[in-house]
Parts: C-alpha cells; structure tokens; sequence
C-alpha cells in the first residue's frame, strides 16, 4: 500500500512538471512571437550605433556597410511583425527611434567634417529626418508621404563608398535628399517581403551582397535598389501581392 501510494505521489508529480514545463514552453513562444520584430529593431538601432561609433573613429568602410545593414533588417521588422501578427505601439515607437539613429544621425556623420557649413549640413539632415518621421503621415495606409529616410540613407551610404568619401558629390546628393523626404510626394510602402518573389530575390541579393562588402562594386546593388524606388515607386515598388 506504501508503494502504491508512493508511485501515485511520483507520477502526480512528474504530471504537474510536464505540464508546467508544457506552460513556459508556450510562455516562451509568445514571447519570441511578440518581440521578433523588436528584436530586429533593436539589431537595427545597434548597427546605427555602431555606424556612429565607426565614423568617430575614422572607419569609413565599416560605418557606410553598418548603415546598408541596418536598411536590411528595417526592411524585415515590419514584414515579421506583421506576419506574426505583432504589431504594436511599443514596436512602432522602437522603429521610430531605430531609423532615427541609423537612417538620421548615423548617416548623417557620413558627412562630417571640421567644416562649419559640413557640420550645418549633418544638423539639417538630422533634423529631416526626425521632421519626416515625426510629422509626415500621408493618413493613408501602407502609403509614406516624403521620401522614406531608409533610402535616402542607403543612397548616402552607397555613394560614399563608391566615392570614397568624396565630399563634393556627398554634399549634393544630401541636399537632394533632404529635398525628396521633406516634399509632399507620394511613395508606396513597397512590403519587400510580402510581395511578389522577384522583390524577395532583390532582398535576398542585398543580403548576400553583404558577404561581399570588400568588393567596393558591391554597393551599387543597394545604389541602384534605392535608386529605382525614387525613380519607379508606383510601377515597380507598389505593394501588389
């Protein structure tokens, strides 16, 4: 009767273990399937600061590529947060401030110099950015009104390793694109991952092109990618599934 009782106590035990281990399991499922996207964004702002940090120090290369890397995975985050059905305030606001380090000040640094007009340059840039994120809602879904900062920025970054730093061309290419992202115009959020196959191949290429970075040809992928959308946002980067 001792051993009976004492095999029930074991596999009420074992039960309850099973099914608590079960619990966490799921727990921790929810919480990867909420905080994906995050994760991303929070890789993102890293490579931002990262750039900054590059820049500072005199790592040219490595902050341009740090700032195409971050374009990658804010392209990602929106796509997984929606495929997981994941979208929320505290994500929204995470990519707010992800695309503010990378896409405003680290991209701006590509342009400092110990020139005061440089440095006004970099200032006004910034302050582009944080006006097109803040402020610019077309009040239409799924449509950005100003130039998206993410390639203004891959623009910006992909010039500057093609140019070598040229400051001539990295100055005209920012006045442009303060230009596009502070202007009234219409882009289409392109969904590069949850539209046709050929816009995930062009994702996927970026990708691998990044395994290239120390062939400087490399970056006139993400110079042409960014370039097209400007040129082509209805016909070629709508979002049609």
């Amino acid at each position: 009767m001792i051993l009976l009782t004492g095999s029930s106590d074991f596999f009420q035990y074992a039960n309850k273990l099973f099914l608590s281990d079960h619990a966490t399991g799921l727990q921790i499922k929810e919480f990867a399937r909420k905080n994906a996207a995050n994760a991303l964004s929070v890789a993102n702002m890293v490579m931002g600061m990262a750039s900054i940090l590059s820049s500072l120090n005199g790592h040219h290369h490595a902050a341009c590529w740090l700032v195409l890397i971050g374009y990658l995975l804010d392209l990602a985050d929106g796509a997984v947060a929606r495929q997981l059905n994941a979208c929320s305030a505290l994500g929204a606001k995470l990519d707010d401030f992800a695309d503010f380090t990378t896409f405003g000040i680290a991209t701006s640094l590509l342009l400092r110099t110990s020139d005061l007009l440089d440095n006004i340059l970099c200032m006004c840039y910034v302050l582009s950015v944080f006006v097109r994120l803040c402020f610019f809602s077309s009040g239409i879904p799924f449509v950005y009104r100003g130039l998206p900062c993410i390639y203004s920025s891959a623009i910006l970054a992909s010039a500057s390793l093609l140019s070598g730093g040229n400051l001539t061309v990295l100055r005209v290419i920012a006045v442009a694109m303060i230009l596009f992202m502070i202007s009234q115009n219409f882009y289409p959020h392109d969904k590069v991952l949850e539209s046709q196959t050929w816009k995930k191949v062009v994702y996927a290429g970026g990708v691998a092109m990044v395994f290239c970075s120390s062939f400087p040809p490399a970056c006139v992928y993400y110079l042409l990618w960014s370039i097209s959308y400007i040129l082509f946002p209805t016909s070629l980067w709508s979002c049609k599934l």
